[in-house]
């Protein structure tokens, strides 16, 4: 009886954490939902609220919300709306995803940030911000405070450059279309890369949507990759391609035959996001913000090293390519 009350406790702290993260982002949509909802996991975390047995019983939550929400991201993924980007777009997005990935965890090394949160900062910066943290943490050893740090880390360079993209594109002089794909291929979360092309027009929001999400087609590779070679070196078993992966690829296929109805990608989106918020906080809730603060100072140059990465690559790859 008492493990059922936790496990119900522990769904409804969840389910609690979930709205309050999307009451908050929709005051403050730049946010998302996501990442106020590690955020407010931490905060609650942080606090003797909660007691052994409800952390328990989020945590193992937090694994099933986590891998559904990251399959159902699958069926925001149409290849044939990649592909129609061009290759010469598709080889600046693939370049740029490599060199900022390999180039971060270079940079971690240089700057001595811990491999484990050096992998989440990697993934999070070179694809889509805290849906591939969340996605890449299942395959790696990781505390919890590097997941809660690299999600704070994209939070806050994100919105850092999602304010300095446009400055710089009008310093350039740069048109509409150059403005969204720098947007798309560069800026961490999808809600950010909105906000920073917003400002350049409609067209340019568009583009900038469409190669974010090329960017995202990624994640399953480089989650699988990561999965691999912590495998080769003996740390664990994790399996060589993770089954929510194999289920994140099926879905892009499914979306990919263009037979799935307007109305039940809009719910399959929706769904996502709440998933993997409550993920997310679930995540935050077995930090101690103390713990947290301890680290900080590497990681936040390691965030801003990578994030001038990223904007320098994917700034030349596209003069080079397109």
């Amino acid at each position: 009886m008492a493990l059922t009350t936790a496990k119900t406790s522990g769904l409804a702290i969840t389910g609690l954490g979930v709205a309050a993260a999307y009451a908050v982002s929709s005051v403050w949509p730049v946010a998302g939902a996501l990442t106020v909802a590690v955020v407010l996991g931490v905060a609650v975390g942080s606090t003797p609220v909660l007691t052994g047995e409800h952390r328990q019983a989020v945590a193992r939550l937090t694994k099933r919300l986590l891998r559904a929400g990251v399959v159902l991201l699958g069926l925001q993924l149409a290849v044939p709306t990649v592909l129609a980007l061009g290759p010469g777009t598709l080889a600046a997005v693939v370049l740029t995803v490599a060199v900022t990935f390999l180039g971060t965890l270079g940079l971690a090394r240089l700057v001595r940030v811990p491999r484990a949160l050096a992998l989440l900062v990697a993934t999070g910066f070179s694809i889509c911000g805290a849906s591939a943290i969340a996605a890449v943490e299942g395959v790696i050893e990781r505390d919890d405070e590097d997941v809660a740090t690299a999600v704070a880390l994209v939070t806050c360079y994100g919105s850092i450059t999602l304010a300095a993209l446009p400055l710089l594109a009008r310093a350039l002089g740069l048109d509409a279309v150059r403005t969204g794909s720098w947007a798309g291929i560069s800026v961490h979360e999808v809600a950010q890369v909105v906000a920073a092309a917003g400002p350049a027009g409609a067209a340019a929001v568009g583009i900038a949507v469409v190669v974010k999400l090329s960017r995202v087609v990624l994640l399953a590779p480089v989650v699988a990759l990561v999965g691999a070679t912590r495998r080769g070196r003996g740390e664990g078993r994790a399996p060589l391609v993770p089954l929510f992966v194999l289920g994140f690829l099926a879905m892009v296929a499914v979306r990919s035959t263009g037979l799935v109805p307007a109305f039940a990608l809009d719910v399959a989106k929706t769904t996502s996001t709440l998933l993997l918020a409550g993920a997310l906080f679930g995540l935050g809730c077995a930090v101690r913000l103390g713990t947290l603060l301890r680290g900080g100072g590497r990681a936040l140059l390691l965030g801003l090293l990578s994030t001038l990465l990223v904007l320098a690559t994917g700034f030349g790859t596209l003069a080079a390519f397109t």
